[in-house]
């Protein structure tokens, strides 16, 4: 499934992510100078560098108030940090980045000039790495992040094993992988027993063109030697959808596939397929109950409608029915209730309704 090569250009300028000699000391380096440049005014560059202009025309002065240094990885090292700009009244909002000696906008930084850089690709460069840090920490953490979405990605480590499948020449989404026996933590010295899928999310723009199933089924299929592979709880209602949908097709995996805690023991693993099942369980008996208390109101609606009728004179038919009736339920016996009792009656029955 993945396809990359050398060579194939469509642009003039090549985006940061196609620059084959960027790593991490030119990275810093390129940060540092800059940095200098504007803290002691000393620049050649017209007024105009001083600002930066979106693409979509707006333009942000670059000042010390709004540029942060970022952790790529978050360990705290400086040699992994970037330069970061954003909005003066949204602390949060990152609009660029500082690349190759001038700022990029988040947008063009998800971006390949690279024909062949197309599907899953393994990340390894460093612009692949800043790449899966804007999308796991700026895109998902900030600009897609639902009003009342609660998860977030912690900074993925430097070595940590990821996929980033490209569209379109951009970057739409990505997966991640705890490799068996790499740590926990850093703190607790446990490792995982088993691949555990961990992160997984496609870009917005990207969404319902099966690319989540793409990535779910490629971990699966690289891993196919494993007796059991795993996904990181919690696991989202749409990954559920997902992982119902691949097993459906792929019964070979309904038996090792299993979302788990770190670091992945027997008390810690809970079958998927499993869990689907039991969740689909569950929505059928919640839609009988629905349908079970719908007959149940439209009958007492029906039987209220009949008591509000002027009486009628019984036959015989009619007499031993109601006395059957009676018998089932003493409260139908009565074929006028009085003033108050209707008024209770009536009360009852919009406290049902309601």
């Amino acid at each position: 499934m993945e396809t990359l090569s050398k060579g194939v250009q469509l642009a003039e300028e090549n985006y940061p992510v196609d620059t084959v000699f960027l790593d991490y000391n030119t990275v810093k380096k390129s940060a540092d100078d800059f940095m200098t440049c504007l803290g002691t005014n000393r620049t050649n560059n017209p007024p105009e560098d001083n600002w930066f202009v979106l693409p979509s025309g707006d333009k942000v002065k670059v000042s010390h108030n709004n540029i942060v240094r970022l952790s790529l990885f978050g360990d705290g090292d400086p040699m992994h940090t970037i330069l970061a700009l954003y909005e003066p009244t949204r602390e949060t909002h990152v609009i660029a980045l500082y690349l190759n000696g001038k700022w990029w906008p988040v947008c063009n930084i998800l971006k390949t000039s690279n024909t062949s850089r197309s599907g899953l690709v393994t990340v390894r460069s460093v612009g692949e790495r800043v790449v899966l840090f804007l999308l796991s920490q700026v895109i998902f953490g900030v600009l897609e992040r639902p009003p009342d979405g609660d998860t977030y990605f912690a900074p993925h480590p430097e070595k940590e094993f990821a996929k980033i499948v490209w569209q379109d020449g951009e970057a739409a989404g990505f997966y991640t992988v705890k490799r068996k026996g790499t740590l926990c933590d850093g703190c607790s010295g446990l490792s995982y027993l088993l691949p555990v899928l961990d992160t997984v999310f496609v870009r917005t723009q990207f969404r319902r063109r099966g690319l989540a199933l793409r990535m779910l089924e490629d971990f699966c299929v690289s891993h196919g030697k494993e007796e059991f592979i795993g996904i990181s709880r919690p696991v989202s209602s749409g990954m559920y959808q997902v992982c119902r949908k691949y097993l459906q097709a792929q019964e070979r995996d309904r038996e090792r596939l299993y979302e788990v805690e770190a670091p992945g023991g027997w008390t810690q693993r809970r079958n998927v397929w499993l869990s689907v099942q039991l969740s689909r369980c569950s929505e059928n008996a919640d839609s009988s109950l629905e349908k079970n208390l719908s007959e149940v109101e439209s009958e007492s609606i029906g039987t209220s409608g009949k008591a509000e009728k002027g009486p009628d004179v019984p036959n015989a038919a009619s007499v031993d029915t109601a006395a059957h009736k009676a018998r089932r339920n003493p409260r139908r016996c009565r074929t006028r209730p009085t003033a108050e009792e209707e008024e209770s009656g009536n009360s009852k029955q919009s406290r049902v309704l309601n």
